[in-house]
């Protein structure tokens, strides 16, 4: 907590958390046109950020493209939010955002990728094993991922309730176990006019005893599965990475909370 204080006191390191909220996913190049910033300021701002874990960094190719890491935030949200007066808190939040949108104007707005970083006790190739085995799945996300996970094969977020309904469809884009494995994931798989699926990247970077987990959704179509998946993804991720370190999952499952407490 000390070093996500730290980050967020500074002014300029407020403003490039903003940039990249509304644009996420920008190489240092871009963050510095944006805000007319010498790049060795940025540099110096961006590490700052790196380190309290409020911003991630994925490489694509020879450029280091920045991202918003929303889990610190959302921490600090748990801890000095929820138990206070969340609710109240909810109900002026949703007034001014409705305020917000009627004073928008027709113009699109295009919807940011999510990206999600946690810090497992495991091996790489035991969250691979978790990210493709179908009965581990079924145990931390109550859906079994079902594939052969060959790149071009199809795969099916399956529930486990004795329903065999399929939620999530998709295909393997890539897959380089145990480190890389890229999906496209469509949530309306019955829809009569389905568009574009979005895409998921699962990037594993073991380090020692532990492993570095990168989730990255990107594509999205709209705001309101934007705001789904950023409830889903800490939920799901938080229960993976309890089997993986104690063996159990959470006594409760935790997207259940997200609900109750909506």
């Amino acid at each position: 907590m000390d070093s996500v204080f730290k980050a967020l006191a500074d002014p300029t390191r407020r403003l490039l958390l903003d940039r990249l909220r509304e644009q996420n996913g920008q190489t240092l190049r871009e963050l510095c046109e944006r805000l007319g910033m010498a790049r060795q300021s940025a540099t110096q701002h961006l590490d700052i950020l790196v380190r309290a874990n409020l911003v991630t960094v994925v490489r694509r190719g020879r450029e280091r493209v920045h991202y918003l890491n929303p889990a610190p935030i959302h921490e600090l949200e748990e801890r000095w939010i929820s138990g206070f007066d969340k609710p109240r808190l909810q109900a002026i939040s949703a007034i001014k955002h409705q305020a917000e949108e009627y004073a928008m104007t027709n113009a699109t707005t295009p919807v940011p990728d999510y990206v999600y970083v946690t810090y497992i006790r495991a091996s790489a190739e035991q969250v691979w094993q978790a990210l493709t085995d179908a009965d581990l799945t079924a145990r931390y996300w109550g859906h079994a991922n079902v594939s052969d996970w060959q790149p071009g094969s199809a795969w099916e977020h399956r529930r486990v309730d004795g329903s065999g309904k399929i939620d999530v469809v998709g295909r393997v884009l890539k897959a380089e176990p145990p480190t890389r494995l890229v999906i496209t994931f469509d949530d309306a798989p019955d829809a009569e006019s389905p568009g574009k699926p979005s895409v998921v990247t699962f990037l594993v970077e073991p380090h020692q005893d532990i492993v570095r987990l990168t989730v990255t959704h990107e594509n999205l179509p709209n705001q309101e599965m934007l705001g789904g998946i950023s409830a889903g993804w800490p939920a799901v991720l938080a229960n993976l990475k309890s089997m993986l370190e104690t063996g159990e999952v959470l006594p409760q499952a935790p997207w259940e909370m997200t609900r109750a407490h909506t």
